[in-house]
């Protein structure tokens, strides 16, 4: 299906809004679960946005910027995700691994920025020397405002004027590299979780893993609402233990 220019248009300025969100790290509506709904909904797809959401929050939920590593950005690789899925009728898993290198363009985007952005660091000091709090304001707001606008003009040249080239690109593809997309698509996802559980398992959540593995593989719902119930339930009993007896938690005296 063909995107519009009226829905490039609002799926730039909704990356655009989300770009702040994602410096200032506030609302977190810039992770996958929120974008890829969105994106799903400004093109009539809400549920190829819906399942998009679960496979890209997934894939990137272990991926996380430490110091000064550089790290494929959820943000475009989520939109592009559903774009892909949208405009070539491809699975979302293919989809996934089609959009990844666009997360990675972004990466070096505002690796370019980053480095550009040294330009301010003269002024700044000059403004905290004299304490001018609106001097030191004035330069956030044109680096947000900079980077609001590059990231929304890649958005859009990605989203809009690049889809026939990106559908001619994807149906030209044999077979066989579009099911070895999906294979790969669908394993980062896996990937992802278990980079996550690398650092967050622990024994004593053992149980809990098994119990949600055994439950979704063997007695297989129709969707994952009495998954998501499950889990809740596992997370009232593990705080409302760590609230009665702190010290087996590791916690403080107040159980935090």
């Amino acid at each position: 299906m063909e995107i519009t220019l009226l829905q490039g248009i609002l799926i730039t300025l909704l990356v655009m809004i989300l770009v702040v969100d994602r410096h200032l790290e506030v609302f977190f509506w810039f992770r996958p679960i929120i974008v890829c709904p969105l994106v799903g909904l400004l093109l009539n797809d809400l549920n190829t946005g819906l399942v998009a959401g679960g496979m890209v929050e997934l894939a990137f939920a272990g991926i996380t910027a430490v110091g000064g590593a550089s790290v494929p950005e959820a943000l475009l690789t989520s939109v592009m995700t559903v774009v892909f899925a949208h405009i070539t009728g491809q699975p979302v898993a293919a989809s996934l691994a089609l959009a990844y290198p666009f997360g990675v363009l972004l990466q070096f985007v505002w690796t370019i920025r980053n480095t550009a952005f040294s330009f301010f660091n003269a002024p700044a000091e000059k403004y905290a020397a004299k304490g001018d709090v609106k001097g030191l304001t004035r330069l956030c707001i044109y680096g947000i405002l900079i980077t609001m606008v590059g990231v929304g003009l890649l958005t859009f040249l990605s989203v809009y004027a690049a889809q026939e080239p990106l559908k001619n690109l994807v149906e030209a593809m044999p077979d066989w590299l579009i099911h070895g997309f999906s294979v790969a698509g669908g394993l980062l996802p896996a990937v992802g979780f278990a980079m996550l559980l690398r650092v967050t398992l622990k024994a004593k959540y053992m149980p809990y893993l098994l119990a949600g593995f055994l439950f979704a593989t063997y007695i297989k719902p129709d969707n994952v609402l009495p998954i998501a119930i499950m889990g809740l339930a596992f997370a009232m009993i593990t705080y409302y233990r760590s609230v009665e007896s702190p010290s087996s938690e590791g916690g403080s005296e107040n159980g935090i």
